[in-house]
């Protein structure tokens, strides 16, 4: 009889503690709020657990529980109790808009979605690999220092096929949308996608071996860096092929700029000196014949298509005469070049 009695108190109490739980689960449930909550930005990390994501909700106020919630996610038969339904929760990395009024179900298929609340980048042509970085920084992507590093990838340089230390001139410059705290290697993999499929439409490209497409990325990046007029980029890029091909510098104040801001890290010059055309490095153009050993930006559709195919000219001189315009003079001799010049100095005094 006692123990009829112990049994019966037991069944009791294990009643009362299941009843107890199944109404803790309801309540934890429950929408932490109605809908005139104001919203809330999540940012879910590359490779993030359901348990510290709940416990991102819990602390925002959008969810009441976070145990609630990680043990709906993880366990079929709780979810099925608490949702009504057995589809869990697959999470996808980005910044979603969650509110308090949303119950388990909405949060669950918003998280697994992948549809992130997406950041409009722009990375304008003749930005560097450091530039980009910082943008990205600043904009919450990933981190500059990260972005540096999957740029420097030896790995998937190799994956690429592309001939060089770094995707630097490779990153293509265009409006891009990320989603905030994505891995660097994506972000890069997506300019580099972008590259790729874009020089797709320049004929000259196909079939070339890495090194020749590397040598056509160089030219370009240097063009990107010298031109302002659109139409002036294939004469900029015919100077500069008549430079290489008769051993000749390519004296471009665009890669001392480089030499100076990327390499050395110090401020952008407002005037070259004469000191600075001295620097002895091998991106210095004017104590180095022929192409520097990378790129010096990421070059746009309309450099790049200048380098790939610049047309036969003579020059092997330009310089700039209208700097409100970015208009260049073109001229084939030293003499004419220095003439062009004397003839400016006096516009100008006068």
């Amino acid at each position: 009889m006692k123990k009829m009695q112990i049994g019966i108190g037991a069944c009791a109490a294990f009643g009362v503690c299941c009843g107890a739980a199944v109404f803790f689960l309801l309540m934890g449930a429950r929408p932490a709020a109605t809908s005139s909550a104001p919203p809330v930005e999540l940012t879910v990390a590359t490779g993030a657990s359901v348990r510290a994501v709940a416990e991102q909700l819990e602390r925002a106020g959008v969810i009441r529980s976070a145990a609630v919630f990680y043990l709906a996610a993880r366990f079929p038969p709780i979810r099925l109790l608490v949702t009504g339904r057995t589809s869990g929760i697959a999470l996808k990395s980005g910044t979603y808009t969650v509110h308090a009024a949303m119950n388990y179900n909405e949060l669950f298929a918003l998280l697994s979605s992948g549809r992130a609340d997406t950041v409009r980048v722009v990375i304008p042509e003749g930005y560097t690999v450091s530039m980009t970085a910082q943008r990205l920084e600043e904009q919450g992507i990933c981190s500059a220092r990260a972005f540096i590093q999957a740029a420097h990838d030896a790995a998937l340089l190799t994956h690429y096929g592309i001939a060089a230390g770094s995707f630097e001139g490779y990153l293509f410059p265009d409006t891009y949308f990320f989603v905030r705290s994505m891995s660097a290697e994506t972000v890069v993999r997506t300019m580099v996608d972008t590259f790729f499929r874009r020089i797709a439409d320049i004929p000259e490209l196909i079939g070339m071996t890495p090194d020749e497409l590397n040598d056509i990325v160089i030219l370009a990046s240097i063009v990107e860096r010298e031109y302002r007029a659109p139409d002036e980029a294939p004469l900029i890029a015919s100077v500069f092929q008549n430079r290489i091909r008769g051993n000749i510098g390519l004296y471009s104040c665009a890669t001392i700029v480089y030499i100076i801001t990327e390499i050395e890290g110090k401020p952008h010059p407002d005037l070259i000196r004469h000191e600075d055309l001295l620097i002895d490095n091998p991106y210095n153009t004017y104590r180095w014949a022929g192409l520097p050993p990378g790129a010096i930006s990421n070059p746009g559709i309309i450099a790049l298509r200048a380098a790939a195919s610049p047309p036969k000219t003579a020059y092997y001189y330009f310089r700039l005469v209208d700097p409100d315009a970015g208009r260049h003079v073109f001229t084939e001799t030293f003499d004419d070049h220095r003439n062009e010049g004397n003839r400016l100095y006096t516009k100008r005094v006068r």
